[in-house]
């Protein structure tokens, strides 16, 4: 299958590592060519486990990185075997293409990273987080922020704030937070994958922003925490709904998904009350078509992409999470997206039995 993408994307590509015959998988089938495109928020995490699963099934993916609202399009196309999202689909966007599942696939964190010379130590709130990227807070020595930083010497600086241009889960993940924590923003911007934020720079994707942060003096944007990380950029503790100041970690992601999970999986976690949890927290996941023939699709490679996804449930690859700064899925969210698989058919015939 072909895919031509509308835009300049980060492709990821692991060269499956086949048996001696070069072209089946483990399990006797011909080996395939999975691909897929969508948020940049997992795709660290992507790259380790397309390779093993590459090593130890023999399937080759490829992925683009082209942002949440990007692989849903492609999926809605028929172009993809897969699209990355970490924005659920809404009722009404379920109901313009034809049955699709929700398969989380690990759990993450959305943070605020900064570049304030000399310091690598911030204390920040919902409501201030908010008022920064509506425009409202300009300067980094604004009261506001000093009361939450009595310690810290904040420069008389203008604030830039840093945003995603495309179609983005990630934007989704942090504007659901905001307009939880702020009536103002939920009033004035509200909630999507694309927001008309006021003021500031936009960048393409995750390592877009965190690269524009990392550049750019007195910024602060929102990124997934392991382009932080990787990038060497500090960020802020946040306080949750708890009043407690929280930094992202396996424990902390964890705790924000202790609630209920929906049987379709789809949920957010933003702004949990559990105590300890880190509150721009969130699933984010792999979506499929219930029906996988379509686009001449072949039966095996439909059973790949549910071997993928079945893969990326195991406890093998969950334990990669936390080796790549992410947070292993519940165990409930496990059993139902194992559930969720089996209702999954080629010419209306399931394909586990």
């Amino acid at each position: 299958m072909k895919i031509f993408f509308s835009s300049i994307i980060t492709l990821t590509l692991v060269i499956a590592m086949v048996s001696c015959s070069g072209n089946a998988t483990n399990d006797g089938r011909k080996a395939q060519e999975l691909s897929g495109a969508g948020a940049t928020f997992p795709l660290p995490f992507y790259n380790v486990v397309f390779e093993e699963f590459a090593q130890i099934n023999g399937d080759a993916v490829a992925y683009g990185g082209i942002g949440s609202g990007g692989g849903v399009r492609n999926l809605r196309d028929k172009i993809v075997d897969f699209a990355g999202s970490d924005a659920f689909l809404s009722d009404k966007e379920i109901s313009e293409m034809d049955h699709v599942i929700h398969i989380p696939t690990c759990m993450g964190a959305v943070v605020l990273a900064y570049n304030l010379e000399g310091i690598s130590d911030l204390k920040l709130s919902g409501d201030v987080i908010a008022d920064i990227f509506a425009g409202e807070i300009k300067m980094w020595n604004d009261a506001r922020i000093i009361s939450l930083n009595p310690n810290v010497n904040l420069p008389n600086e203008a604030i830039i704030p840093v945003f995603r241009s495309d179609g983005s889960g990630t934007t989704f993940v942090f504007t659901d937070y905001l307009s939880k924590v702020s009536q103002s923003w939920e009033s004035k911007y509200g909630t999507g994958k694309s927001v008309n934020f006021p003021s500031g720079q936009a960048a393409k994707g995750n390592p877009g922003v965190a690269g524009v942060i990392k550049q750019t003096k007195n910024s602060i944007g929102y990124v997934g925490s392991e382009y932080a990380f990787a990038q060497k950029i500090p960020y802020a503790q946040i306080q949750n709904a708890k009043g407690e100041f929280v930094l992202p970690s396996s424990m902390s992601i964890s705790a924000a998904a202790l609630g209920e999970i929906p049987a379709d999986t789809r949920c957010s976690i933003t702004n949990s009350n559990a105590e300890g949890a880190y509150p721009i927290s969130t699933f984010t996941w792999m979506i499929i078509y219930k029906e996988q023939n379509y686009s001449d699709r072949s039966q095996e490679q439909a059973i790949a992409t549910l071997d993928l996804l079945k893969y990326i449930l195991s406890n093998e690859a969950q334990s990669i999470t936390s080796e790549v700064h992410y947070a292993p899925l519940p165990a409930k969210a496990k059993e139902l997206s194992l559930k969720n698989l089996e209702t999954v058919t080629y010419n209306g015939v399931r394909l586990l039995q």
